[in-house]
């Protein structure tokens, strides 16, 4: 069984494979790296066989099943001790796996971590995909150090160390491989986005930790598969945020955070017809159509071991647009 598997997820992004795939070899040591295909209709399989020839193990899968199912199915052909899931429009750096691995194999109750995620972009800022590490408020809006709503920080060292969060990304999320298995994967209901989440939620509650190294950094361009304003994206993450609600809180928490959480999202589906966005206030009212029809079916996944209170007990919306607080170190922890 091999240490550390690499493990990208494709579908059409031969561009991001030619882009960031040769940086990922020459900086991943001795991690084996897997490319897991989606059904991809572009020539990104061939381009991999073509060029990658025994430095990459191409999965196949069936058809599209999205970043859960995707990862689902390709884990379970991988035997590794560690899993690190890459997203392809990641550029790695020199070392980037050795701080993380250090971590796990230092303090055992480690189940999850990330490193630090900045944008490809604007290179001297967090990127808003994970930043320097994931938390939830008091109704679970997800937020970072480094990001809260859509104000991103300039990386100047002040999140350089290595501490336990809520949460870890997506984009570049390394998993204990036996614990990722023992939690039977991500929820394949998501199919995309606040599914690692979900998986950290369910983690904390069978007594793991999600941890966050700040030695190790990689570079995300994001919103390679889903722009921000599409409203597919805005759908997801409406459906999937009132969903990790009801899957992982406490009965009476939800009996009044569900309501109030609802009726901030139709405020904000009102601020999108006013902003001249009619398809992203539809996409919130087909999010809430589809909570609501699958509000049983989702209560039934609960799992009664225990429970795992918030990081933050505060209203990150009250606290961002109300008190002006726009950084992480402005928040009251």
């Amino acid at each position: 069984m091999i240490e550390t598997a690499v493990v990208i997820l494709n579908y059409n992004g031969k561009q991001f494979l030619q882009q960031f795939l040769p940086g990922v070899i020459t900086h991943s040591g001795a991690a084996k790296i897997f490319v897991a295909d989606n059904a991809s209709t572009d020539d990104s399989v061939s381009f991999l066989e073509q060029n990658f020839i025994g430095q990459v193990s191409i999965i196949r899968l069936p058809a599209n099943m999205g970043y859960c199912g995707g990862y689902n199915a390709a884990l379970q052909q991988i035997e590794a001790t560690y899993y690190v899931l890459l997203n392809s429009d990641v550029e790695v750096t020199p070392g980037w796996i050795d701080p993380v691995l250090t971590c796990f194999k230092n303090n055992p109750a480690i189940a999850a971590a990330q490193p630090k995620i900045r944008s490809y972009a604007n290179r001297t800022h967090f990127e808003y995909a994970g930043a320097a590490g994931g938390f939830v408020d008091s109704l679970g809006y997800p937020f970072c150090r480094g990001r809260l709503f859509q104000t991103l920080e300039k990386d100047n060292g002040q999140y350089d160390d290595a501490r336990p969060v809520f949460w870890a990304t997506g984009a570049c999320l390394f998993i204990r491989a036996a614990v990722f298995h023992q939690q039977q994967g991500f929820d394949e209901d998501f199919f995309a986005h606040m599914e690692e989440i979900d998986l950290c939620w369910r983690m904390q509650r069978a007594g793991g930790v999600i941890y966050y190294t700040g030695a190790s950094c990689v570079y995300h361009v994001g919103g390679g598969t889903l722009p921000k304003s599409n409203p597919a994206k805005t759908y997801f993450n409406f459906r999937n945020g009132l969903t990790l609600l009801i899957k992982n809180l406490p009965t009476r928490q939800l009996l009044w955070k569900l309501p109030l959480r609802l009726m901030l999202d139709w405020l904000a589906a009102i601020r999108f017809l006013v902003g001249g966005s009619p398809a992203n206030a539809w996409a919130v009212a087909r999010a809430h159509a589809a909570s609501v029809k699958n509000f049983t079916y989702n209560y039934g996944k609960r799992k009664q071991i225990r429970f795992f209170p918030t990081h933050y007990g505060g209203l990150l919306l009250a606290d961002y647009y109300l008190r002006g607080k726009r950084t992480f170190s402005k928040l009251d922890f």
